[in-house]
């Protein structure tokens, strides 16, 4: 029981800090992850709040992920864009609402704190082998399909979400730049530690 309970609660405080993260990175208005600027575009463009279409655009991706590599849905990572989305919405809409930077220097902080808050909490909630977002679970997906590498399907799925962020006019920019060449190597740096202290606790 100790165990379940233990990743459990890395998994729900590794959302909740990806959600810090995103939310970071979106006040920051210097550009958000490509996936992150799509949801902003769409709040936008059509309505709803961020974290709804967080829920919605993985509700698409759980069945677009399941025809490409033809097989099953991943029906617990319902729970996972549900956490996630609630999460969004709870920073962006109770704790950031009302806040702007007006220097770029803040900005600037902002954003490098939303890209290494966005690491670790990928780095804790990776650690229990849950089920994925949607959004990694798409790369897994065109890997098993097409024998793509990691590091090719994360591109294509990266370009596809930019694109359809850039048409929306999404917050695209300087910091969606530097998240994809940040991200990779702060989560590597996360990961090894959040391991230790969970196979800590559990023991």
């Amino acid at each position: 029981m100790k165990p379940f309970v233990v990743k459990s609660f890395f998994y729900a405080v590794g959302l909740m800090v990806i959600a810090l993260g995103i939310t970071l990175t979106i006040a920051s208005e210097l550009g958000s992850g490509a996936w992150d600027a799509l949801n902003v575009g769409l709040t936008e463009s059509i309505g709803l709040t961020i974290g709804t279409w967080v829920m919605i655009i993985g509700a698409v991706l759980i069945l677009a992920n399941a025809w490409i590599a033809k097989d099953k849905p991943d029906l617990l990572a319902v729970i996972t864009i549900l956490l996630l989305g609630r999460f969004i919405d709870f920073w962006t809409l109770q704790v950031f609402d009302n806040v702007a930077l007006s220097a770029w220097w803040m900005q600037f902080i902002v954003l490098l704190a939303g890209i290494f808050i966005l690491a670790l909490g990928v780095s804790l909630y990776i650690q229990p082998k849950f089920s994925l977002n949607p959004v990694d679970g798409l790369m897994i997906a065109l890997q098993k399909r097409f024998g793509y590498s990691i590091t090719k399907a994360k591109t294509l799925t990266e370009i596809f979400a930019l694109v359809l962020a850039l048409s929306l006019d999404g917050p695209v920019g300087i910091g969606t730049i530097m998240i994809i060449f940040l991200i990779g190597p702060s989560i590597q740096f996360f990961d090894g530690k959040a391991n230790t202290v969970m196979n800590k606790m559990i023991s």
